[in-house]
């Protein structure tokens, strides 16, 4: 199923002395359930909201859905041999909720379940520590057509389908995160509408980014009950947010911006409060009159790790001025309250994605999280590139890609170095896969997947990363 890695990409790591990481650090890949599964109408499946999203006319690129994606249901052991010709240390994994419980609602799906209890079997078989996230945004449609995470009842029914997964898995699976990027879940599936299920409603974006914590606070407590020895956390994708010039109006859109990137989840998962600059940014928006009392305290419920997902920075300037199209973007409805704050375009390298690269951003998070936030272990859970890529002559070289791992492992070893206690890492991602709205058009894995005959093959960044965890370091430079 998969062809011999590449060798190392030579001169990266062969000479110099090593930047070590500590020992027992956690080296892994990550992926997500409907990205990479298929078998969308197998044992017991159920349509979520990606499913209807997906196959709905103009929500995706050509069309594109995760029917089929990598065909990981039915190839799953062999992926598996691959993590482990690779050296993966750990392998962060989703369920799909409409797998394991059609509808949202009910009793479990025994072959749904069986499905992931042969996927952890392997790689406890492999020595490979099982990473499972809960939820990476394949919400059950009964759930979306009863309301949705705008709706208070989602969040009791995902602490539900919590512990259904806990009381199958939780003998055999340390690390429990609930959620992978709940702002994207609320501010891209609620506000702006390009992901599922595509709604556009800035209150309900801020409705359902409070009842996904309030699933999160109940999970974590019905997944503590049922498997007290478990690892518990949340991931959360964050931003460094910085003003584009030294102006006090720059300087106030940077504060908002960051309100509803960062704050927005940290505050209330770490600290039990939402901020009060960030309500009154949204007072025209909402009155948090969805807000109920104790509600702060379950979401707050103490954690054992967090996850932080890094990609980018953002640099955003104030909104006044002459437009000008060259530098500026904005994404409106992902920002409820501050849908005129301009974000810029600095002219620095970037990815497929057209994603500016700012592995000094992944320092600036990290240390942020620990000084401000916590001193509970972190994780860097998603971290990764989309680049452009080819076979030729049977191999695929992919140098920015490799570039790009590089450039951030160096950071992560620099938070270290400063006292973060950083204690793992997971490139995102494993393998090529459905990218969403971009559907099979960007490619971010280390591991290209030729759709139509589904051949997996290790890029040279697979090999470079192999050689990483294998050294548990790098080269210094």
């Amino acid at each position: 199923m998969s062809n011999p890695a590449s060798p190392p990409a030579v001169g990266v790591l062969d000479e110099g002395p090593e930047l070590t990481f500590p020992p027992g650090f956690l080296w892994g890949a990550a992926t997500a359930a409907y990205q990479i599964e298929g078998a969308a109408t197998e044992g017991g499946r159920t349509p979520s909201i990606w499913d209807t999203f997906s196959h709905t006319e103009g929500r995706t690129v050509a069309g594109h859905t995760g029917d089929v994606a990598c065909d990981h249901y039915h190839r799953m052991s062999d992926d598996v041999r691959l993590m482990a010709e690779l050296g993966l240390k750990s392998y962060r994994f989703s369920v799909s909720w409409s797998r394991v419980q059609p509808g949202g609602t009910g009793p479990a799906n025994p072959e749904g379940l069986d499905f992931y209890r042969r996927l952890v079997d392997e790689l406890l078989a492999h020595d490979i520590v099982p990473w499972l996230t809960l939820y990476h945004w394949d919400l059950p449609q009964p759930l979306e057509d009863a309301g949705g995470w705008p709706a208070r009842d989602t969040a009791g029914r995902f602490a539900d389908y919590a512990q259904l997964v806990a009381d199958a898995l939780g003998d055999r699976v340390q690390y429990f995160t609930t959620f992978n990027e709940p702002w994207c879940s609320a501010f891209l599936g609620y506000g702006s509408g390009v992901h599922a299920p595509g709604r556009s409603d800035r209150a309900d974006s801020v409705r359902a980014g409070h009842h996904l914590m309030l699933g999160h606070g109940l999970a974590v407590q019905a997944v503590r009950a049922a498997r007290p020895q478990a690892q518990l956390g949340i991931t959360v994708n964050l931003y460094p947010v910085t003003p584009s010039t030294d102006s006090p109006e720059d300087a106030e859109a940077a504060r908002r911006i960051d309100g509803l990137a960062n704050r927005f989840f940290l505050d209330p998962v770490l600290r039990g409060a939402y901020p009060a600059d960030l309500k009154a940014d949204l007072r025209q928006v909402t009155d948090f009159g969805h807000v109920r009392d104790g509600d702060l305290a379950i979401i707050s419920t103490p954690l054992d790790m967090v996850g932080v997902n890094y990609y980018s920075r953002y640099v955003v300037a104030a909104p006044v001025g002459r437009e000008e199209p060259e530098r500026y973007w904005r994404a409106p409805s992902c920002w409820p309250g501050s849908e005129d704050v301009r974000f810029v375009k600095r002219g620095v390298p970037v990815t497929d994605m057209d994603w500016e690269i700012d592995a000094p951003g992944l320092v600036e998070t990290l240390e942020r999280v620990h000084r401000d936030y916590t001193d509970l272990p972190l994780y860097v859970t998603e971290n990764g590139s989309a680049f452009v890529d080819a076979v030729i002559d049977g191999r695929v070289d992919d140098p920015d890609r490799l570039a790009y791992f590089d450039a951030h492992l160096r950071a992560s070893h620099a938070a270290i170095s400063a006292g973060v206690p950083l204690k793992g890492y997971f490139a995102w991602s494993l393998m090529d896969n459905f990218e969403w709205a971009w559907g099979y058009t960007k490619r971010f894995g280390m591991v290209y997947v030729d759709y139509d005959s589904q051949a997996r093959i290790p890029k040279s960044s697979a090999s470079w990363y192999a050689e990483v965890i294998r050294r548990n370091g790098l080269a210094a430079q």
